[in-house]
């Protein structure tokens, strides 16, 4: 069992596993006369594969007992799939290329304003909060086909992560 360390989120970082979803360093289009301002090109959606179509969930979720062990890896070989805290509050996100190999773990903190759209085929962890009911807008595809592989590490490539308790 190893320790993972954790690492700020940031674009440059998370790009290899997909999109950081945050409008630092962006330029707004001013619209409703001006009472609005709009961020566009934020992630890239991808979802169209085998006919499918754009989801919009809710997810509510719980913090996970620490030291938070990390003992299954997803992806999602026909589509996307966006998160983007509705709290306000930091978050954790765990990716790697290849759950084989535990070089290519990766783990984030993310910002209560920063959300990741996780790139088609990335392998990531399920949601981790660091705050109880913290409610996220999910963006993925709906359709036909089998949109979810899972992969239960073995006993040997277990990891916790390290400094969770201080990043609350």
């Amino acid at each position: 069992m190893g320790t993972l360390s954790i690492e700020p989120l940031t674009k440059e970082a998370f790009a290899p596993f997909g999109d950081v979803v945050e409008t630092r360093g962006m330029t707004p289009l001013s619209i409703n006369q001006g009472y609005a301002e709009r961020f566009n090109g934020l992630a890239n959606i991808d979802v169209a594969a085998e006919g499918g179509q754009v989801n919009i969930s809710w997810f509510v979720a719980s913090v996970r007992p620490a030291p938070i062990a990390i003992r299954l890896m997803e992806r999602h070989p026909l589509g996307s799939q966006m998160f983007m805290p509705l709290n306000g509050a930091d978050w954790l996100v765990v990716v790697c290329a290849d759950p084989l190999v535990f070089s290519s773990y990766r783990a984030f903190a993310a910002k209560g304003h920063q959300g990741v759209n996780y790139a088609r085929n990335c392998w990531h962890h399920p949601l981790l909060v660091l705050k109880d009911a913290s409610s996220f807008l999910v963006v993925d595809r709906k359709g036909d086909g089998d949109n979810l592989e899972e992969y239960w590490l073995s006993e040997e490539m277990q990891l916790d992560l390290s400094s969770v308790a201080s990043r609350g």
